[in-house]
């Protein structure tokens, strides 16, 4: 019997948890059974080589967001490749791909819902789209209990056609082989897209509140985005001046956690993002905010320690906890390394997201 043709089309390649989720989704995906292959909308962005390496067709649509070409291309490769299925990553996809995908007539159709984007409770219109094209899916996987718990109570969805399915980390790669000594200063690091989202201004006026402590530490910032060059204008407007370090796009994100003594989330929302589960992987202590998926999978003060997403004094406070108390960071990097290796493998979120894709087809 032939493998079963999966389209996974995702709005872009740049930096992202959506990205990485995918790329351990399809690094995973049992070949035997399924052929995945791979398009973004635009572009072709910091993972273009990553999926190459997958060894999967990989195929970019259109050169700039804002010129349409994908909507002909993308009709093109659907009628050319007759996938069996369409899994949608990300708002975009989500509104263009998937319409036009149920138009050709491909028999499933699967989006991945990643966080409650303020998206949802800014633009009514976005929202109305939203549910209009939540419509046209075979099944969505939301990667937060809160998350499925909003398409259900406001976008209409019967709870059969909604699964909880956590982000997988690859917990072959993220596993650190060795214990590693506090460095000195203590290495504090932040990773994501430098986004209105992730909030790392308020992340720099932590590391500039614990210099004016005088605390011995560094600040490391990986990650690229729109908000670069005013996170920059503001780490010297508060004076940390070699004390933070923007490291831009990092490719080995394993090393970064390996040379860091603890992770700093600053997040103003989130679904259940890869850099807290590749951090739990490495054994790296946790603060970050208490927000729907994180809240979800990390308990406080058995796992990390969580902070309401508003109050920078008591992310400064729960850092310098960590930062003291040797051995309670050490407690909350081996029970959250634990708790990742028994439930958030990308092997376990790849064989829950296969038994989707055969539910449907089954339906279909």
């Amino acid at each position: 019997m032939s493998a079963i043709r999966v389209l996974h089309i995702i709005d872009s390649f740049d930096l992202g948890g959506a990205q990485t989720a995918l790329l351990n989704l399809v690094r995973a995906t049992d070949r035997t059974r399924y052929a995945p292959e791979v398009a973004t909308m635009h572009g072709r962005g910091v993972f273009w080589d990553d999926f190459v390496q997958l060894g999967v067709p990989v195929h970019s649509l259109s050169p700039h967001k804002l010129l349409p070409l994908y909507l002909p291309k993308l009709a093109a490769l659907i009628l050319a490749r007759r996938p069996q299925i369409v899994h949608c990553h990300l708002f975009g996809s989500n509104w263009i791909a998937k319409p036009l995908a149920a138009l050709l007539g491909v028999p499933v159709r699967v989006n991945h819902d990643q966080c409650n984007d303020a998206l949802r409770y800014e633009k009514p219109l976005a929202r109305w789209w939203d549910t209009v094209t939540n419509g046209l899916s075979s099944h969505i996987c939301a990667v937060s209990a809160s998350t499925r718990d909003f398409l259900l109570q406001n976008e209409g969805l019967a709870a059969d056609r909604v699964s909880l399915v956590y982000n997988g980390v690859d917990t072959a790669r993220f596993n650190p082989t060795e214990k590693k000594p506090r460095s000195n200063p203590f290495v504090i690091l932040g990773v994501g897209r430098l986004n209105y989202q992730k909030n790392f201004a308020l992340f720099l006026e932590i590391a500039a509140e614990l210099v004016k402590r005088e605390r011995a530490v560094e600040f490391r910032l990986a990650g690229t985005g729109p908000e670069e060059a005013s996170l920059r204008a503001l780490a010297a407007q508060l004076g940390l001046g070699e004390r933070v370090r923007f490291l831009g796009h990092v490719h080995d994100t394993r090393q970064l956690y390996a040379d860091a003594d603890l992770l700093l989330m600053t997040s103003r929302f989130e679904g259940t993002p890869l850099t807290i589960l590749e951090a739990m992987a490495m054994r790296l202590p946790i603060v970050a905010p208490r927000l729907d998926g994180i809240g979800e999978i990390l308990r406080p003060g058995e796992d990390a320690l969580l902070v309401d997403p508003t109050e920078r004094a008591g992310f400064v406070a729960e850092v310098e906890k960590l930062i003291d108390e040797p051995a309670l960071a050490t407690r909350l990097a081996e029970s959250s390394h634990a708790k990742v290796h028994a439930s958030f493998s990308s092997e376990a979120m790849v064989r829950q997201v296969e038994t989707i894709y055969e539910r449907c087809l089954a339906k279909a």
